[in-house]
């Protein structure tokens, strides 16, 4: 019998969702400015810069809701693995999605009201909310506001290290949305994940 628990305040379903809309806007603007040619594109260059720009800036502001609301409530334990016996956890929960998923068994880690990650979701959520965000949205503003960057950076234009790791921080955001749109399918139901994250209750 299921157990239906509420898991995700309101906060942090307003912040993902607002997060969700502006990482779709910059993929679609960032890509649009990057293969942008004449006649071809996503969307016209000029719209495309100044719509990647305001997401830009908006995604920062979005962020400090969320670094500071994680402080304040708490929340920020959620993303903080427990060190012992981590690594066979970890394990247990890589053969769950490699494997078990697909067989049937149950998962290893089902969420409670203490632990909303599995092992794996711990350590990537962390790493990519507290260290490729921060990068990306801090290349970016040095790309928005060049002047900020050094006139030379390993011998070449000061921008140019700045563009490269930039581009690799959106790929890896990108790559990481794919995942996680991926895993939001596999609850009892093929909705139940995205049901939680837009009610904040959770049958496990």
């Amino acid at each position: 019998m299921s157990e239906r628990i509420y898991i995700l305040a309101r906060w942090i379903r307003v912040w993902h969702w607002i997060n969700a809309a502006l990482i779709l806007t910059l993929i679609a603007s960032g890509i649009s400015l990057h293969y942008s040619r004449p006649g071809v594109g996503l969307i016209k260059f000029s719209l495309a810069r100044e719509m990647h720009n305001i997401a830009g800036i908006t995604l920062c502001i979005d962020y400090l809701f969320f670094f500071f609301g994680n402080i304040i409530s708490g929340n920020w334990w959620q993303f903080i693995p427990r060190p012992h016996g981590y690594a066979l956890r970890a394990w247990k929960q890589f053969r769950f999605y490699m494997w078990d998923m697909f067989h049937g068994a149950p998962h290893p880690f089902p969420v409670t009201r203490d632990d909303n990650f599995n092992p794996l979701q711990q350590v990537t959520y962390w790493a990519v909310m507290y260290l490729v965000y921060p990068l990306l949205m801090i290349t970016g503003l040095i790309y928005l506001y060049p002047t900020l960057a050094p006139d030379r950076w390993f011998g070449m234009d000061g921008l140019v290290p700045v563009a490269f790791a930039h581009y690799a921080f959106a790929f890896i955001i990108f790559m990481f949305l794919l995942i996680h749109l991926y895993l939001a399918t596999t609850g009892h139901k093929l909705t139940d994940k995205v049901k939680m994250m837009i009610t904040g209750w959770s049958d496990e």
